[in-house]
């Protein structure tokens, strides 16, 4: 009850910027376009800039934002393929890109700074670097598939900037450049800003709700399937694999990834579905029915792990 309780208490305030997005497009008719540009050319290269370019890197730190960079993307091409296969229209390509994610960032970095270690806190951050990558390109190009042709996909991906950022991170930390000290508080303050403005966008989105046009069950059963046993199974399997045979990472590092798989669906889908006029509103939808059921999985699957 006590990790329930704590727990509860990180993700309440989610709730509470949930609330701001709809009341400040139902009363004050503000442009969820304009916020999700904001996030998507803006706070998202600044961060992933800062991240990619503070923290201490070595093969099996950057193995995990490899690894599950690689994991996604194969899993999106495989659902999109499959969901071809009951939908005509961009709604498989919707539930490809976004079950093939989760929501690390929000909800998942207080996971991490609430049951892990300082320093691991510091490689799970960096290790959700490969979900803001994976929304910003494969799944981007998934989603932007739906609508255009896989010229028109690809240009837009090449002209998002959150690529050149995390590029430009790397190569100044490899060359020993460090961010200014007077900095540091102004990047807390842009992670801030990123998750107070993506959960803000995903009330946004539910003011047009209507629920009779968007709470589609095959929908919304696929994707919480897949979100909550497709990605924790997977990575159980990967964790049982590396401990018996390959012993590359260690217990930590397993904590990481399994807290990695435990996310719901991610509020950043809603930006790029907001963009592309991909069914935002039925993505905000989802997005909001696996940040509620998260709420009573996310505590149960902790404990089975830990016991």
């Amino acid at each position: 009850m006590t990790v329930f309780l704590t727990l509860l208490s990180k993700i309440l305030p989610l709730y509470i910027s949930i609330i701001l997005g709809l009341l400040s497009t139902a009363l004050l008719n503000a442009n969820k376009e304009t916020i999700a540009k904001i996030l998507l050319f803006i706070l998202a290269p600044l961060i992933v800039f800062n991240a990619t370019l503070n923290v201490k890197l070595d093969l099996t730190v950057a193995f995990l934002p490899l690894y599950f960079f690689i994991f996604s993307s194969i899993l999106a091409f495989v659902l999109l393929f499959i969901f071809k296969k009951v939908w005509s229209d961009n709604t498989a390509n919707l539930l490809a890109f976004s079950t093939a994610t989760g929501n690390t960032g929000n909800i998942g970095i207080p996971l991490a700074i609430l049951f892990l270690e300082p320093n691991l806190v510091d490689i799970f951050i960096f290790t959700v670097l490969a979900s803001i990558l994976y929304q910003n390109s494969v799944g981007y190009y998934i989603t932007a598939k739906g609508n255009f042709t896989v010229k028109e996909s690809i240009l837009k991906v090449l002209k998002l900037p959150v690529l050149y950022a995390f590029i430009l991170g790397l190569v100044l930390n490899l060359s020993g450049f460090s961010m200014p000290e007077l900095l540091f508080d102004y990047s807390n303050y842009l992670k801030g800003a990123y998750a107070i403005l993506g959960m803000m966008l995903l009330g946004m989105g539910m003011e047009k709700i209507k629920v009779g046009q968007t709470f589609d069950i095959k929908f919304v059963s696929l994707a919480m399937f897949i979100k909550f046993v497709v990605w924790p199974a997977s990575v159980l399997l990967f964790i049982f694999l590396d401990r018996n045979y390959f012993m590359y990472l260690n217990d930590g590092l397993y904590l990481v990834m399994f807290l990695f798989s435990i996310v719901p669906l991610a509020g950043n889908t809603v930006t790029v579905a907001t963009l592309l006029d991909v069914k935002p509103e039925k993505m905000s939808f989802i997005v909001f029915v696996s940040t509620v059921i998260s709420l009573f999985y996310i505590p149960f699957v902790i404990y089975l792990y830990m016991s």
